[in-house]
């Protein structure tokens, strides 16, 4: 795969994963302005909006841990299917929900789907993306993410207050299932099928490719790894000496990543309308600063393969804390969403680049459950962050929430800065440990015959 120049298959993979990144960010990111509206109508309560953030974030976590472990056990293709047919589904029967109690209850299994796709997309994105352009490619589809954020404030900033939060559940659910219809025409992962044993399997995806690219021909064949017999890799590999000190970078990433987006993205409203605002104020506020979403990933796709994921990184943290700190003391209108939107911006350059440097740390064989662990751990986080986040803001105000977010990245940049791994430009066979199947005690045969 790293010997391809990158052209229409590509791009093709970049679109089609993307899609998927773009409306589970649009079905996650609703639940800022429906709960705001759920709370002003009165159909919900505080406490009620925090268990369906909760049962979300159980959800998720559930969706990312078992999305890498089909990954890896059954293939990328059924995974990230699966994983969309599950969240589309339920979207749609939750436009149809009768009481808060039923939209949690369904929220709660719609989350499980909706867990897996960053999962999928950014692992896909790394198997498929040559190395000088892969950090490009994932700030691309950083961007769709961001993209649906901000499409989803200005869809419920049109929609929810004249056609109230149902309508808002439907859209991303048949957008959903859309996508769902024409991934079906993305292939397997052909590193995946060489680890295993599925050579042939690969070698004929990579003649396709190359025909779409009008190499065929021009390349040296491909070679499949020597190996004796297919091997799955236990789950303890990623406690290993050789592997730990990755998989630990790589949960605390993820914990502060989404933890510092998912408080702003899901919160802001609900803390506006708290304030005094009108519903309809509150979504014009967060729109402009959610337009962050569409800055962060567009500048990572200026810096990710200059700076690398690393010191990127760094630099991001260092930008969250500095921003976050000074966004307690605005004051005018036009100061705040202008602060709101740079700070909204870094947050989310440092959670593209947490989550493109996941799953480069982790060889093929459990780059999925390393990358699944790893986002499981920060979704899990988000479990009691509702509390965490409602105590802070009633004692402290939108102050406390936003400067316990700054020391947290600034930990993180200086974490980096001190014990981070480089993957910047590198083949992912050359960053990967130095661990081999035939060396874990528990390695097992492979469950998928060979072909």
């Amino acid at each position: 795969m790293d010997r391809l120049p990158i052209g229409a298959f590509h791009r093709r993979v970049l679109w089609l994963v993307s899609m998927g990144v773009f409306f589970d960010s649009f079905d996650n990111t609703l639940s800022g302005s429906v709960l705001a509206a759920l709370l002003k109508t009165g159909w919900s309560t505080l406490e009620l909006n925090s268990l369906f953030m909760s049962v979300t974030f159980a959800g998720l976590t559930f969706g990312a841990a078992a999305a890498g472990w089909l990954s890896d056990r059954l293939g990328r293709r059924f995974a990230y299917q699966f994983n969309l047919l599950i969240f589309g589904c339920l979207a749609v029967v939750s436009a149809f929900a009768p009481s808060m109690q039923w939209l949690i209850a369904l929220r709660a299994v719609m989350a499980v789907g909706m867990g897996a796709e960053y999962v999928m997309g950014f692992g896909l994105i790394t198997e498929f993306i040559p190395p000088e352009q892969r950090g490009r490619y994932q700030a691309w589809f950083g961007l769709f993410a961001g993209v649906g954020v901000f499409v989803t404030s200005l869809v419920s900033l049109a929609v929810v207050p004249k056609f109230g939060w149902r309508p808002m559940f439907f859209i991303g659910g048949i957008g959903t299932l859309w996508v769902w219809w024409e991934r079906r025409k993305l292939p397997e992962s052909p590193r995946w099928l060489e680890r295993i044993g599925r050579g042939k399997e690969a070698e004929a995806i990579l003649k396709r490719i190359e025909e779409e690219a009008s190499l065929a021909g021009k390349l040296p064949p491909f070679v499949a790894a020597l190996q004796t017999q297919p091997r799955w890799v236990p789950f303890s590999v990623l406690f290993s000496r050789p592997v730990i000190r990755r998989t630990l970078l790589a949960i605390v990433m993820m914990v502060v990543g989404l933890f510092g987006s998912y408080t702003l993205t899901g919160w802001m409203p609900t803390f506006f309308v708290k304030q005094g605002m009108s519903v309809t104020r509150s979504l014009g506020f967060n729109a402009a600063m959610m337009g962050g979403w569409i800055a962060g990933p567009l500048l990572c796709a200026f810096l990710a393969d200059r700076i690398g994921r690393r010191w990127g990184l760094v630099m991001f943290g260092v930008l969250c804390a500095t921003f976050g700190a000074a966004y307690p003391f605005l004051s005018t209108d036009i100061v705040i969403m202008i602060g709101g939107f740079l700070l909204v911006s870094m947050v989310a350059s440092f959670l593209i680049l947490a989550s493109a440097f996941n799953p480069e740390l982790f060889p093929t064989e459990y780059r999925f459950r390393g990358g699944g662990l790893a986002q499981a751990i920060g979704r899990a986080a988000l479990i009691v962050s509702p509390a965490i986040v409602l105590a802070l803001f009633d004692g402290y105000g939108i102050g406390g929430v936003i400067g316990a977010l700054s020391g947290a990245y600034l930990l993180v940049a200086l974490l980096m800065a001190v014990a981070g791994i480089e993957t910047n430009r590198r083949s992912l066979e050359a960053v990967e440990p130095n661990v081999l199947p035939d060396s874990v005690p528990d390695a097992m045969p492979s469950p998928v015959r060979n072909k």
